[in-house]
């Protein structure tokens, strides 16, 4: 596992991008994955789910006969989570501005709700789910790392659910904590259905907006869309072991532009240690546990792949394995901010990370000493025993097979650039990508040297007792 290797995956699937789910860049992505697992000795097989395509055909604001750059909210103007077909939206309609506020009792009934996005969690949020940092030289207990905001807690989903319950017929967001772009290429948020148009403006468009709409002067949203069902791939490879007990290594390959850190690094890591597990195979070494190597899809749409993951292999009574534990790798990237230029900033280095855990506390004690001894710098252990009783469990891709119950250590980051495409190779956390890769095989082989029912917070016949798969 080396730097140069890694990054060249990370560039293969670049250049692929969008590698959105059902896309021409999706189908090559899943099918460069299979022959990279198939390469590296693994037998493989590809989980195909119904999901879904969404797409813009024409957005566009005008207020006074003047026009006002915009993109689309993504997933937005559904009917419902199953529907498809194509739609035309054409709103006209006073504003009603409630900045950063909620819509609470404002009168919307048939206008259209301009409001700031705001992001809502800051780093600092994360400290009372800390069980350790790994933090040399105070990268991030400084006032500024402390209070950055990540993209994805957002005020978009109660915003667009307060409108939608309050009879306003649209909505136009300000990315208000965002640089000067307006390519915010939001999530498929789980069980939130966006039920109204909606689109993006820039900060300083939304100044420009709110002029033009100071003398009570109407708008005209404009948002045409279509969405197909279409056909989602996750990858599955399997080094058998001696016996069902399984460790699962997992991220997911889609993504909506570049994705670089989004999550082509992930999944880099992934086909990495796949080929070093099945290397060590091929010159003899067993393994009593079974290694599962998965690259979702639908992490966008609406993680439907996870879920049909989750039941088929996880609470279904005749799945293939006992997975005893679930590892996650996302996004290892350098952290920006915004720059002079209005434009996205990296300031070299490593964006604050989080490693979720709901393992036992000598096995956290271990993780936390293999953070250290690999560098993980700017690293916290988040304790997320009490979260996997919650339907919306972490916000990683490991989710899904968190709350069905499988015990779970989970890296993730909220860079900036993470939903932009801004998130290109020159993001990358170059040499983080190795440390990365051999802590995840400490974690790996740390699991095999133990018995599968005591990994996690609670052995696994307390589990198994417990409700599963509320989502």
């Amino acid at each position: 596992m080396t730097e140069e290797e890694i990054l060249a995956t990370v560039e293969d699937l670049v250049s692929m991008a969008p590698r959105a789910t059902g896309s021409p860049g999706g189908e090559r992505a899943a099918s460069y994955v299979q022959q990279r697992f198939d390469t590296a000795g693994l037998s493989t097989e590809v989980l195909e789910v119904p999901s879904f395509s969404w797409r813009a055909e024409r957005c566009a604001v005008e207020v006074g006969g003047e026009s006002v750059g915009c993109a689309p909210i993504l997933h937005s103007a559904l009917p419902a989570h199953g529907w498809t077909g194509a739609a035309e939206h054409r709103v006209e309609a006073r504003v009603v501005d409630i900045g950063a506020d909620r819509v609470g009792r404002r009168d919307v009934r048939g206008a259209i709700v301009l409001f700031d996005l705001t992001f809502d969690m800051t780093v600092a949020h994360s400290l009372p789910l800390t069980l350790y940092l790994h933090d040399p030289g105070r990268r991030v207990l400084r006032r500024e790392v402390l209070g950055s905001r990540n993209p994805y807690v957002t005020s978009l989903a109660r915003t667009m659910t307060d409108a939608a319950a309050a009879g306003a017929v649209g909505v136009i967001g300000v990315l208000r904590d965002y640089p000067d772009s307006r390519n915010y290429h939001n999530e498929y948020y789980r069980r939130t259905l966006f039920p109204l148009p909606g689109v993006w403006v820039t900060r300083a468009d939304g100044v420009r907006l709110r002029t033009l709409l100071q003398d009570g002067a109407r708008a005209r949203l404009t948002l045409d869309i279509a969405r197909e069902e279409v056909v989602s791939r996750t990858v599955i490879g399997v080094l058998p072991g001696r016996s069902t007990d399984a460790v699962m290594i997992q991220s997911h390959h889609d993504s909506i532009g570049p994705g670089a850190v989004e999550d082509a690094s992930g999944t880099a890591e992934v086909i990495a240690l796949a080929e070093h597990y099945g290397a060590a195979a091929a010159a003899g070494v067993q393994r009593e546990k079974t290694l599962l190597f998965v690259t979702f899809d639908t992490h966008f749409t609406g993680y439907q792949a996870h879920r049909e993951f989750a039941a088929r292999h996880v609470l279904s009574s005749d799945a293939p394995w006992n997975i005893v534990l679930n590892t996650t790798i996302e996004h290892i990237g350098l952290r920006a901010v915004e720059g002079d230029d209005g434009g996205f900033a990296s300031t070299g280095e490593t964006e604050p990370r989080g490693i979720f855990v709901n393992v036992n506390p000598a096995f956290t004690w271990r993780i936390g000493r293999a953070v250290r001894r690999h560098g993980l710098h700017g690293t916290s252990l988040l304790g997320a025993g009490a979260l996997e009783f919650l339907a919306s469990g972490i916000p990683t891709d490991a989710s899904f097979t968190f709350v069905s119950g499988v015990p779970t250590i989970s890296l993730i980051s909220g860079p900036l650039y993470l939903y932009d495409d801004a998130d290109t190779i020159d993001r990358i956390d170059r040499a983080q990508l190795v440390p990365v890769a051999r802590f995840f095989a400490d974690v790996v082989d740390d699991a095999e040297r133990h018995d599968g029912r005591r990994l996690g917070t609670l052995p696994s016949g307390l589990r198994r007792r417990l409700p599963r798969g509320r989502w």
